[in-house]
């Protein structure tokens, strides 16, 4: 069996899953079908948006799929008719059996982080939020517990002090895409020896962390709550998207839901000075880098008190 052979459909959704699909279709392999979300009209106008994956499939001429209910018997007829030996998922949403059990050699998903940790929509900004110093990418069979199957490749990278999920995000995609390929050259690879594709359980450790999909008043920053350390982390965690927020009085003026991208931590309490913005937290102090107030854009700090005080 060559990577030609081997039939494969893809399932994904965002940006990050649109560089693992790139991958397969530049490396020449044969992906016959692409599934992803059903569009949705987005933005203040309501304009029709496509999801990235679809976009790529579009540009590559590949058949879409978009179902509303993963269980509907019209689409699955649709998948059988594909005849798919696998099936990969990179950040689409949790698949029902009749899905993943349908090709001869299963589905295989690929998850940005070093699991068990990290079971979750959005393990990526939670390993920055808690500070973690590394992270990286598993690819896994499923099975009925989501982001519970046997292990097939994993892969670490390490976070930097200062780095804010953004860059995380680019990198771990960038691996992620090579993994994928990698991953489907070991299950070739295994299906012309005649062997099982070595894989490993899941460990079970004592202290787990989920990742859990983040909301709004999930990223209100509660200064008092946390030292200044964590107020760091958690908003290089959600820096630039969805981005932490608070209520701020800055210089006598009141500003509403303040985004809040980069700050500086001090382990002591701070006096604040000319040209900066410091906030106290539990222990220790922050001075705002990076702010965006609605209705205007991002910017650093000293443009947009110039602009208050101008």
């Amino acid at each position: 069996m060559t990577k030609q052979d081997l039939r494969i459909i893809y399932l994904g959704t965002p940006e990050f899953a649109a560089e693992s699909l790139r991958a397969l279709v530049e490396g020449g392999y044969n992906v016959v079908a692409v599934v992803t979300m059903p569009d949705k009209p987005a933005g203040r106008g309501h304009q029709v948006q496509y999801s990235d994956v679809k976009k790529y499939a579009l540009e590559a001429g590949l058949p879409i799929l978009q179902p509303e209910k993963l269980k509907d018997e019209a689409f699955l007829e649709e998948l059988r008719s594909y005849h798919a030996d696998l099936q990969i998922v990179v950040a689409f949403r949790m698949l029902p059996e009749v899905v993943w059990a349908m090709p001869r050699l299963g589905t295989f998903n690929l998850h940005a982080s070093l699991l068990p940790q990290y079971r979750g929509a959005a393990p990526i900004n939670w390993a920055v939020m808690n500070g973690d110093k590394e992270t990286g990418a598993t690819t896994f069979l499923l099975k009925h517990e989501i982001d519970t199957g046997n292990m097939i490749l994993q892969e670490r990278i390490p976070i930097g002090e200062d780095e804010n999920v953004g860059s995380v995000h680019d990198r771990l995609m960038a691996l992620g895409a090579s993994m994928v390929t990698r991953t489907v050259d070991l299950i070739i690879d295994c299906e012309n020896k005649g062997i099982a594709l070595p894989t490993t359980p899941q460990p079970e450790l004592a202290e787990m962390r989920p990742a859990p999909k983040i909301f709004k008043e999930d990223c209100e920053i509660r200064f008092a709550e946390k030292t200044a350390e964590e107020v760091h982390n958690f908003v290089r965690g959600l820096s630039p998207y969805p981005a932490a927020w608070a209520n701020l009085t800055i210089h006598g003026q009141q500003f509403e839901n303040v985004k809040v991208y980069k700050v500086e931590a001090y382990p002591h309490p701070l006096r604040e000075g000319k040209g900066e913005v410091v906030i106290p937290c539990k222990e220790g102090a922050v001075s705002i880098l990076e702010l965006q107030v609605p209705g205007k854009k991002r910017m650093d700090i000293k443009s947009f008190l110039n602009g208050l005080h101008g």
